[in-house]
């Protein structure tokens, strides 16, 4: 049996949707996505774009950050988050995690707020690690207590919730999303901004497609016929194809979380109390977009025992001191985020997605419980 890391979950909802961009007919796709996702968010605003590192570029846009500002993220992020901060030749500074959740230490926020403090601070950049939401009060209290910005990205958190309020919904400047952000080469690529802030909102759509201002745009894309640029804007929108997609997707989404919820729920049946393994702890619901263990030992080469029985892993994340890029630039050491450090040596994501069958959840937890009896 060969089970990858993700696998989409495909039906006629999506065939059915694609052809009605594919037939030129029913309602343009990219409106209805952002229509759905703002009701299903609860925001105020949604912006669409081509893909999640694309929202988080148009974020950072929107905020008009500016050479030599800086923004807090965790250490403890996929390389998008520094990456797109880098583009503005601005500064990310890094801070620790907490090792039992993967998120932002509030500790370590709160002395990187204070050794930073200056006009030159815009933010924070929360990311929401594996489905589980960082520590928000804490967080949104010190934002506002350092008056700085927050920006949260829930690319693996889509769905997810914080003390009954949908990430996305709650206190953040903007947050952003990605669908399908476990996978290279997708079958479809898209990313959502998200905001209740209307000035913000206003300068996204702006820039998300050159900064062209035109008497308006018909339904089939074309420009009116007299137009006007009036900043440096980007090529951010999305096809109809692709929001045809992540609009079936969507829909589903609540769906793929609660099968997500009964995966990891037989992963911590079968899995609990193995020798080397550490189950993820759920301080705060957990939509389990990654199932994260820990291997006390060896984790690559337990990584590899699973592969040669065809069962793919995923590591998330490598933390971002530990790039060749990030280490050079700013002369980091290892030993610089003791936590993040510690948690890369172990960790390990198991497969965890709605079209993962019974059968292959059991394939997995025989191997994994085998290996682990057996691991020296």
């Amino acid at each position: 049996m060969e089970i990858p890391f993700f696998k989409p979950d495909i039906n006629e909802t999506e065939k059915s949707l694609i052809d009605e961009v594919l037939s030129l007919k029913g309602e343009q796709k990219v409106e209805l996505l952002e229509n759905r996702f703002r009701e299903y968010i609860g925001c105020k605003y949604a912006i669409s774009t081509n893909n999640g590192t694309a929202a988080k570029h148009l974020a950072m846009c929107a905020l008009d950050l500016k050479r030599g500002d800086k923004l807090i993220c965790s250490v403890n992020a996929f390389p998008s988050v520094a990456e797109v901060i880098r583009h503005f030749d601005a500064e990310p500074i890094f801070v620790d995690i907490n090792k039992d959740d993967f998120n932002m230490d509030p500790k370590k926020l709160e002395e990187a707020l204070i050794k930073h403090k200056h006009k030159k601070l815009k933010g924070v950049f929360v990311s929401h690690i594996a489905g589980q939401p960082a520590e928000l009060d804490e967080i949104y209290e010190l934002a506002q207590k350092y008056k700085v910005k927050v920006i949260e990205d829930a690319s693996y958190a889509m769905g997810a919730v914080y003390k009954g309020k949908k990430i996305g919904s709650i206190e953040a400047d903007i947050t952003v999303f990605s669908f399908n952000p476990q996978r290279m080469n997708a079958v479809a690529y898209g990313g959502i901004m998200v905001t209740d802030n209307k000035e913000l909102e206003e300068r996204a759509r702006l820039l998300k497609n050159h900064a062209i201002v035109s008497e308006k745009w018909d339904k089939y894309g074309n420009l009116g016929y007299v137009y006007d640029v009036v900043d440096i804007g980007c090529k951010y929108d999305i096809s109809e194809l692709n929001a045809a997609f992540c609009t079936a997707q969507l829909e589903k989404n609540d769906d793929f979380i609660k099968r997500r919820k009964e995966i990891a729920n037989i992963y911590y049946e079968k899995l609990q109390g193995l020798p080397h393994i550490e189950l993820p702890k759920k301080i705060r619901e957990h939509n389990f977009d990654l199932f994260i263990i820990k291997i006390d030992k060896n984790r690559d080469g337990f990584a590899r025992a699973l592969k040669e029985r065809g069962i793919y892993t995923g590591l998330h994340f490598i933390p971002l001191h530990l790039l060749s890029y990030y280490k050079h630039k700013y002369n980091l050491r290892v030993s610089d985020f003791p936590n993040a450090l510690a948690n890369y040596q172990q960790i390990l994501s198991l497969p965890i997605y709605s079209a993962l069958t019974d059968e292959e959840v059991e394939y997995i937890c025989e191997n994994v419980a085998d290996i682990a009896n057996k691991w020296i």
